[in-house]
Order: structure tokens, then C-alpha cells, then sequence
């Protein structure tokens, strides 16, 4: 009899936890339904396919709640090490996909009718995308890692090239382009990465980079250094950040809302796990370069943001697109304090503002879209007295970034993330932190105030759709609950993630 190549062959057969992977597997399952059932819809209710994709994504969600507890991973090795791992890191961030994709498909029932936009490819890119956004932050290998990315990303340059004014071929290819280089950019380094490490597993990297021999140590620091770019560039830091405004502006607004959020969100879980996990032997130095590029990065989104005019075209966007900008610094401030402290800890502090941020961007995005209109910040003026509802909604979603009452919010958020900057021992940049939250305020404050500003024409009150008043009408509703509990989300920073 031919010897088996392998000592143990048994060993290479596993079971998978269907269960661990089912919230991305649904919302997979749910883009396949959505295609298929495409074919054989007549065009007069392909309406359906938008509530179809909100059933999978509420289904997806709800499969979150069997995993909430011990840690579960599937497609393990013989060594120890695993690719998928659903912790309470990876739930955290798979409710903010899903949750935010869901809320995208409420906002976008009535732009996609509007737009005369293709349903079946719309639906089904959204749902692709979320899928790898929900994949991302369980994935423990640098190939899941890059593999989960794609998925999210791909879509994601379709649904901005749907838009078929012009602007939106133009943003889309601005988007590939720009996204192209970057992974390829990351790809390289993690190339180099392997090549130092002998591994793809994000723990076995970091064992391995520890223990590199002298050699190999410059080419594993240029590895490093190159995947963080591609990272940095998906969570739009500055100076990756050039391809923002354009897209947002060229994108269907639900999609420019859902790119601010969850897109954001999938570029940051890959950030925080390639560091605290598989760069965790150079944590001073990436923390280090972290803290400098959240720095730039609030500075320059909150500098931008507060030179958009008020007559300015598409003002409204390119102010939520620069204040984008802005918050992806506050989000990084925690992983910069985790490379100086050593752990995993501050994590936590960025996992609880971007819930917090996730809920109340997308909600600004759902006011803007129930104005409509030019999008030019003037055309805010005066919204209370056309829809008070509307006005009431946008407004406390802007004190809610702005970090300020009644959006109580908001300002746990800032000082959950200011107080791990602190901890850390990173002083410079809670100053910076502080100094970009109050120069944030004046153009939060500044839209805030034209709403409630008297109106030159007749106030001509009119119905809204359904779908954006849900969606609406949720977003606000999350983010006063969490106002008034705020531990509901804060509770994630005492705990462990990992």
C-alpha cells in the first residue's frame, strides 16, 4: 500500500461553524436571491428587490445574537492558528456593516426609483458589499484579510458608476483607480510580510516578525509599512484621502452615506487587526505613525469642511464628505494609543465612536436625501418651517458629531476617545483632538443654525417617501436611545475584544 503523504489525514478534514459564519453567509445568500429572483420580476415590481434585500440584511443581523459570549472560530489549522474568528471585535463591527447596509437599503428605495437606477445590479452590489464588510473584521489571515477588502471595495465602484449623469463615471473611475493603487500597494507589502514571517496568520506574524532573523528585518518593516497604506487609504486618512468629495458627490447619496460608514468601517477593523495583532512587535512605531496621520487627517477634514460656502453646488456632501475626514481621525486616535500602550485595549474606545458615528452620519446622509434639491447648503435655510420633522432630525444629528446636547451621544463618544489618547501618554494629540473639535463646531453650528433661520420664500411643506421617513425615523430614534443610555455602546471599552 502507497504511504499517505500526510501523517495524519484525518486531521486535515473540519467541520465548519455555520453558525460563526452565517451573518456573512446570509447576506451572500441574500445577493444571490436578489439576482436570481431579478430574472423573473416584471419591471413594475421590481420594487420587491429592495425589500428582499432588507429581509436578508434584518437576517444576517439577527444571526449576530447566537454568537454573543465565548468566542467561536472555524477553518482552523493543525498549528493553532484559524481564519475566522467571530469575537466580540468582529460582532461589533459586523453589526455596524449590516446595521448601516440595512439602514443604505431604507435610504435607497426611493433613490433608486427616483434615479431610475437598475435595481437588480444595485441591490445585489449592495448586499456583495456588505457581505465583505461583515467577512472583514472576523477574518485572522492576511489572505481573508485582503480577500474580504476586495469584496466590499469591488461593489462599491459599480454603485458609484450606476449614477447616469456623468458625475458618476467619473467619480467611479477617480474611486478604482486611486483604489487600485492602493491595494496593490498593500498586496506588495504583505508579500513582503510573508516572505519575513513564513505565515499569513495574523498571530503567526507576529511571532514570526519578533523572531526574524537581522536579514530579513528591513524587508518585514517595508512589508509593514506598505499594507498600512492600502489600510489607511480605505479609511480615506490623509494623504489617501484626495479621492473622498468627488466620489461622494458622484455617488447616489445613500451610496456616498454608506461608503462615509461602512466602507470607513471595513478599512478600519483591517487597520486594528494587522496592527494590534500581526504588527504587534512594532507597535511604537506604527503607533507612532498612526498618531501623526490622525492628526493630519482631522486637521485637514476639519479645515476643509469649514471652508465649503453656502452657495457652493453639492455643498451639503462635500461638507458631510470633509467631516468624514475629520471623524476618521478620531477613530484612529485609539489605535494609535493601542500601539503605545501595547494592547489591544484602547481598541475598544474606537469600536464605540464608530458605532456612534455610524449611526448619526447616516442619518445626516438620510436628512439630505429627504430635502433633495441642489444640495447646496442654502438650500437648508429655513428647513423648519418645510419640514420640522426633517429640520428637527438633521439638526440632532449634527450636535450629535458635533459632540454637543441634546446629542449627549456624540460627546461620550469624543471623550471616551480623548481619554484613551490620554491614558496612552499621547498628550500632543488629545490638544490636536481638542483644537479640531472646536474649530468642527463652527460649521456644524453654521448648518444647524440655517435650518431654523428665517426663510425668504413661502414655506411649501410637502410629503416625504415613506422608506426615507423609516429610515430617518430609526437613525434618530438609535441615536436618542444611546443618548440616554449611552451604555448600551460604551460598555464595549471596558470589555474584552480579543
Amino acid at each position: 500500500m502507497t504511504p499517505l503523504a500526510v501523517a495524519d489525514p484525518g486531521g486535515l478534514i473540519q467541520s465548519v461553524d455555520w453558525v460563526a459564519v452565517a451573518p456573512p453567509l446570509i447576506a451572500a445568500l441574500a445577493a444571490l436571491a436578489v439576482l436570481v429572483t431579478d430574472l423573473f420580476l416584471p419591471p413594475a415590481r421590481k420594487r420587491l428587490l429592495g425589500w428582499l434585500s432588507a429581509a436578508g440584511l434584518l437576517a444576517a443581523l439577527a444571526a449576530l445574537i447566537p454568537l454573543v459570549g465565548d468566542a467561536r472560530s472555524t477553518f482552523c489549522f493543525g498549528s493553532g492558528g484559524c481564519s475566522y474568528t467571530a469575537d466580540h471585535f468582529a460582532l461589533a463591527f459586523q453589526l455596524l456593516a449590516l446595521g448601516g447596509a440595512l439602514l443604505t437599503v431604507l435610504l435607497s428605495l426611493h433613490t433608486v426609483e427616483k434615479e431610475r437606477l437598475p435595481g437588480g445590479e444595485y441591490w445585489f452590489l449592495l448586499l456583495c458589499s456588505a457581505c465583505g464588510a461583515a467577512l472583514l473584521p472576523a477574518a485572522r489571515d492576511l489572505a481573508t484579510l485582503v480577500i474580504a477588502l476586495e469584496v466590499a471595495t469591488l461593489p462599491a465602484f459599480a454603485l458609484v458608476a450606476l449614477r447616469r449623469d456623468g458625475r458618476g463615471a467619473e467619480s467611479a473611475l477617480k474611486f478604482f483607480l486611486s483604489s487600485v493603487t492602493a491595494t496593490a500597494v498593500m498586496l506588495l507589502g504583505v508579500s513582503f510580510v510573508y516572505a519575513a514571517a513564513g505565515t499569513l496568520q495574523l498571530q503567526g506574524v507576529a511571532d514570526g516578525l519578533a523572531h526574524a532573523p537581522g536579514r530579513l528585518k528591513p524587508l518585514a518593516e517595508a512589508g509593514a509599512v506598505l499594507t498600512l497604506v492600502g489600510f489607511a487609504f480605505k479609511t480615506a486618512a490623509v494623504p489617501f484621502h484626495f479621492w473622498v468629495p468627488d466620489t461622494y458627490v458622484g455617488a447616489p447619496l445613500p451610496v456616498a452615506g454608506y461608503l462615509s460608514v461602512v466602507g470607513k468601517a471595513a478599512g478600519l477593523s483591517g487597520l486594528a487587526l494587522v496592527t494590534t495583532l500581526a504588527f504587534r512587535p512594532y507597535g511604537h512605531t506604527w503607533g507612532l505613525v498612526l498618531a501623526v496621520l490622525a492628526a493630519l487627517t482631522m486637521t485637514a477634514g476639519n479645515a476643509a469642511a469649514l471652508r465649503q460656502r453656502p452657495d457652493a453646488p453639492h455643498g451639503a456632501v462635500r461638507l458631510l464628505a470633509w467631516s468624514s475626514v475629520g471623524q476618521a481621525g478620531y477613530l484612529l486616535v485609539p489605535l494609535a494609543a493601542a500601539g503605545y500602550a501595547g494592547s489591544a485595549e484602547p481598541l475598544g474606545a474606537t469600536v464605540a465612536y464608530a458605532l456612534i458615528y455610524g449611526l448619526v452620519n447616516l442619518g445626516a446622509f438620510g436628512a439630505v436625501a429627504l430635502v433633495g434639491g441642489s444640495g447646496r447648503l442654502d438650500g437648508f435655510r429655513g428647513l423648519a418651517g418645510r419640514n420640522r420633522w426633517a429640520a428637527l432630525a438633521l439638526a440632532f444629528f449634527l450636535l450629535c458629531l458635533a459632540g454637543l446636547p441634546p446629542g449627549v451621544v456624540g460627546l461620550f463618544g469624543k471623550v471616551v476617545v480623548f481619554r484613551a489618547a490620554v491614558d496612552a501618554g499621547l498628550g500632543w494629540l488629545a490638544v490636536v483632538m481638542a483644537v479640531n473639535v472646536v474649530v468642527a463646531l463652527a460649521y456644524y453650528l453654521k448648518w444647524t443654525a440655517l435650518l431654523f433661520a428665517p426663510s425668504a420664500g413661502a414655506a411649501e411643506p410637502r410629503r416625504s417617501p415613506a422608506s426615507l421617513r423609516v429610515a430617518l425615523g430609526l437613525a434618530a430614534g438609535g441615536a436618542a436611545v444611546l443618548s440616554v443610555a449611552p451604555q448600551l455602546v460604551l460598555q464595549v471599552v471596558s470589555g474584552s475584544l480579543f
